[in-house]
């Protein structure tokens, strides 16, 4: 994906992590309901928004380093994968949206993604943490799944002819033997301490949204969490795929 992207994008899935337990697998799906608390119904096309995807190898020392190569063929897969299951349901396909390569972040597209960005930072922080007092249920106190792009993304639907846009981002990281090494051995040091510590290995972490681009409503997400998964083979990226639009309401 695009450089100006990358840093927001990273910050979206950090805290995708600092939200969801590491020990297990973890995924939440939400989707927006209408004023009588039924979930909204989405009728309409859709385009995928070129999904913005990096992997990367977490050394010994924990560093992730990221991997050109591996990240290419993932990008490849996943909307490949992505086409796959859609395929099955009732939403009309548009042409994929490819985000150009010199994309201005202040020109329109560029703050629509940037925006997107942010938005699902902020439903990671509080629809999934601790709720807003402005979008807290007054009935139920829970978090109201209430989120818009603003009228902007007019621009979007322009470009792509579809009604609702696809955007995804995941980080998945793969740990060296080297990293492994070291788990094993801080697991087992634990263990005899009577204690659970696990320095952490390889992860998949990934956010996406569904946005109706007639106005702007965020009308789906979903966040997952993996201790394992692998986006750079074509059963791996069928998985991820699996999980990531989990109840997806297309």
């Amino acid at each position: 994906m695009k450089p100006f992207a990358s840093k927001l994008a990273g910050a979206v899935v950090a805290l995708a992590i600092a939200c969801a337990p590491l020990s297990a697998a973890y995924a939440q799906n939400r989707t927006a309901t209408d004023a009588q608390g039924q979930a909204l119904k989405v009728q309409g096309s859709v385009v995928l928004i070129e999904p913005d995807i990096e992997l990367s190898l977490v050394s010994a020392g924990g560093l992730a380093e990221p991997r050109k190569e591996w990240s290419e063929a993932a990008r490849k897969l996943y909307p490949q994968a992505v086409r796959e299951l859609l395929a099955g349901s009732k939403a009309e396909r548009r042409d994929d949206y490819d985000v150009p390569d010199d994309l201005d972040p202040n020109s329109q597209m560029g703050q629509i993604v940037r925006l997107n960005q942010a938005v699902a930072l902020s439903i990671s922080q509080y629809n999934l943490g601790g709720a807003l007092a402005t979008k807290k249920d007054a009935h139920t106190g829970k978090p109201r799944m209430d989120w818009s792009l603003g009228p902007g993304v007019a621009g979007l639907r322009e470009a792509t002819g579809a009604d609702y846009a696809l955007f995804t981002y995941i980080r998945d990281s793969y740990a060296t033997g080297g990293r492994t090494a070291v788990r094993v051995l801080t697991l087992l040091a634990g263990a005899a301490l009577g204690a659970y510590i696990d320095v952490g290995g390889g992860s998949q972490v990934g956010v996406a949204t569904l946005v109706d681009l007639r106005t702007g409503q965020v009308v789906w997400f979903n966040q997952m969490v993996k201790g394992s998964g692998d986006l750079r083979d074509e059963k791996g990226a069928k998985g991820t795929v699996a999980s990531m639009l989990k109840g997806i309401p297309l």
